[in-house]
C-alpha cells in the first residue's frame, strides 16, 4: 500500500480548473468523492427550499447538521464551533427553534444550562437525506465482497476517529 504523499500529483489551483470529473477522480478520489457527494446534497436542499417543502435559509441548513452532529450542545459550544459570536449564535438558535427544526433542553447536571436538540420535524428532513446514502450503501453491499466491505467501512471509521482531529467531533466525543 502506497502511504507515502505523491508531490508529482499536485496541481496550482489554477491548474485544476481544466481537469474532467474523471480526472479529477484519478488524481484525488476521497475529495472527488466528497464533492459528488455534496452537488447531490445541495441539489436536494435547494429543490426542497424552491418548492417550500423545507422551510430553512441555506445557511439554517448548515447551522443545524452543525447542532445535530455536535450532539446537543450549548449555545455557547455551538458558537465557539462555527466561529461566531453568542448573541449571533442566539438568533440563529432562536430562527430554528421558531421554525420547528431545534428545540432548548434544560442540562440534567445544571438546571441553568440548555442543550441544544434537533426535533422530529428536523429528522423527518433528515431521513430523506440519509435515504440516498442508504441506496450507496446497498450498492456497495451488493458490489464488494464481504471482506471488501468490511475493509471500507474500517477505513471510513478510522478516517472519521483519527483522521479529521481539526474537526472536532468523533464518535468517541458525541
Amino acid at each position: 500500500m502506497n502511504t507515502a504523499h505523491d508531490s508529482n500529483n499536485e496541481l496550482a489551483p489554477e491548474e485544476m480548473v481544466d481537469l474532467t470529473p474523471q480526472e479529477r477522480l484519478e488524481r484525488n478520489p476521497l475529495s472527488a468523492l466528497y464533492s459528488k457527494f455534496r452537488v447531490h446534497y445541495y441539489r436536494d436542499v435547494f429543490k426542497r427550499i424552491n418548492s417550500r417543502e423545507l422551510s430553512l435559509t441555506t445557511t439554517e441548513v448548515y447551522c443545524v447538521e452543525i447542532i445535530h452532529n455536535l450532539g446537543k450542545p450549548t449555545i455557547q459550544e455551538f458558537a465557539n464551533f462555527i466561529g461566531i459570536s453568542s448573541p449571533n449564535a442566539t438568533y440563529k438558535v432562536n430562527s430554528l427553534i421558531k421554525k420547528g427544526y431545534v428545540k432548548k433542553v434544560q442540562s440534567d447536571k445544571d438546571k441553568r444550562e440548555f442543550n441544544l436538540d434537533v426535533t422530529e420535524k428536523y429528522y423527518r428532513y433528515y431521513n430523506i437525506n440519509e435515504k440516498y446514502l442508504d441506496i450507496v450503501e446497498e450498492r456497495l453491499k451488493n458490489t464488494l465482497s464481504e471482506e471488501e466491505y468490511t475493509i471500507f467501512n474500517d477505513t471510513l471509521k478510522k478516517i472519521y476517529n483519527e483522521l479529521m482531529p481539526e474537526v472536532g467531533i468523533n464518535a468517541k466525543s458525541v
